[in-house]
């Protein structure tokens, strides 16, 4: 029986994506059974779901919720593999995809990056308390605070204390916005930081320490971050569909990413080498399989032993029953352990995740960036206690004078290059967002209509986002609430 559950807060809380504004403080929030209701959690696998179950999953996120234009799932079990697949490589197009599929696997890429650490650790190359500033140039003056030192498990665990993203982050191309993020940047940014926590104390997913742990572990290992990947886990594991840089036939299958309002195709996301760790990564459901099955131990590899010393160390997360490895997130309960991460980049989302003593995995890829992408189908089929997403119901739209509308045209500052412009066309108000702003994620680049429930909150169909506009003493609207989840972002507007 399939159990799902309406959308909020903790639902979404739970994403520790790349560039996503859910984090997992939120959910700290949220204790409690409610909070641990969508946490992955061990299952009894008397008897998974078959591949119609599966494929009604799929049928119902695409063509019924219309939150997606494709995905895959997979499943590894000690009675073998196999995959679901349906949808499209692109809106409008009639290819099918299937486990050759390729897609952008956003912050999955943080286990490889954690696990080329673990791998160097294991060769005697580097210590996991090393400070990361051993493995910098001299000139770089890295934080430290009462004498602590930012080390490496501490970028892998997420504890660095470094912020999600390094404020100098100010991309010229918001529809490719770590294309242009460079070395020198990073350097600026860490030499003129100052820590507000001691190193180690505290959890805090951070996108920027996971780039600079796999920057730091390609300076000592003397290779480009994409070629230590190939030579390191991609060749041994025989992954041969997994890459940064794709070759032309790699390109036709790639499966064309896409944002949740109205669905339109985006961009794809290009990394610059400092943050190319936390994100760039591509691959396809079966070679994601032979990195999951070298985990559960189906097959030997010489990465056995640093996979294994990846689970050693754990620290909590101030959410309950969840702990951080490196690079792995795990949740326990009743004595059992699931393992996993997610990821979703400017068109993407995605999820794998497993269960080592059942020796059971899941993989789960989609071709559109919405804010529930795909992780409950892939905690579903790890644990089908935990409930799959429903779409929240939609206001009514209440009639509202076209004339208000003129009250709320203008050009809202979300940060310090990007905005949200409102605009009047008739009797619709229309909301564009302009500059790269990681914190409103349903609101896409393009022109989007938004509906009022009540003359100063507004909605946008088929998305998360709710709008209010917030007027100042004199009753003019001088700010923009937008409400996406567990995220609210305050927007001033500006002349």
């Amino acid at each position: 029986m399939i159990r799902r559950i309406s959308s909020g807060p903790v639902l979404l809380a739970i994403s520790m994506l790349l560039n996503t504004s859910y984090s997992i403080d939120a959910l700290a929030k949220q204790r409690g059974a409610a909070a641990t209701e969508t946490q992955p959690r061990p299952v009894s696998h008397d008897a998974l779901p078959s591949d119609g179950e599966i494929r009604q999953m799929l049928v119902d996120r695409i063509d019924v919720e219309h939150r997606t234009v494709g995905i895959v799932v997979g499943l590894i079990t000690p009675q073998g593999r196999r995959i679901v697949a349906y949808g499209h490589l692109e809106k409008g197009d009639s290819r099918p995809l299937d486990g050759n599929t390729i897609f952008e696997i956003g912050s999955m890429s943080k286990v490889f990056t954690s696990l080329l650490l673990s791998q160097m650790v294991q060769r005697g190359e580097m210590a996991l308390n090393d400070p990361v500033a051993k493995y910098l140039p001299a000139t770089v003056k890295v934080p430290q605070r009462d004498g602590k030192q930012i080390t490496l498990v501490a970028l892998a665990t997420h504890t660095s204390g470094l912020e999600r993203m390094p404020t100098n982050f100010t991309p010229e191309n918001e529809n490719n916005p770590f294309v242009d993020y460079s070395a020198e940047q990073l350097y600026q940014f860490l030499s003129g930081y100052t820590l507000t926590r001691d190193p180690g104390s505290k959890y805090e997913y951070s996108n920027l320490g996971a780039g600079l742990l796999g920057f730091v572990v390609s300076r000592r290992a003397g290779k480009r971050y994409e070629e230590l990947v190939r030579k390191r886990i991609c060749d041994p594991l025989e992954m041969n569909s997994t890459a940064i840089t794709l070759t032309p036939e790699m390109k036709r299958r790639l499966a064309v990413g896409h944002q949740v309002v109205n669905l339109d195709s985006v961009d794809n996301w290009d990394f610059g080498a400092p943050l190319a760790p936390a994100g760039a990564i591509r691959s396809t459901t079966n070679d994601l399989f032979k990195f999951l099955a070298a985990n559960l131990g189906y097959t030997k590899t010489p990465l056995a032993g640093a996979m294994k010393a990846m689970l050693s160390v754990r620290l909590p997360t101030g959410v309950p029953n969840l702990e951080i490895a490196l690079g792995w997130h795990i949740y326990t309960a009743d004595g059992k352990e699931v393992i996993w991460h997610n990821g979703a980049t400017g068109g993407y989302r995605s999820f794998f995740g497993f269960d080592s003593k059942s020796r059971i995995g899941v993989v789960a890829l989609s071709n559109t960036r919405s804010p529930e992408g795909v992780d409950d189908i892939g905690r579903h089929l790890l644990d089908q206690k935990v409930p799959l997403w429903v779409p929240p119901k939609e206001p009514e739209i209440v009639q509202v004078d076209p004339k208000t509308f003129d009250g709320y045209i203008g050009t809202y500052q979300l940060a310090p290059r990007s905005s949200i412009a409102v605009t009047r066309k008739g009797d619709h108000l229309y909301v564009q967002k302009d500059g790269y702003a990681s914190v409103v994620q349903t609101i896409g680049y393009g022109k989007v209509e938004i509906f009022p429930e009540s003359g100063k909150e507004y909605f946008v169909k088929g998305a998360e986002a709710r709008l209010t506009f917030v007027a100042d003493g004199q009753g003019r609207p001088n700010e923009l609430v937008i409400r996406e989840g567990a995220s609210e972002v305050h927007a001033k507007r500006v002349e």
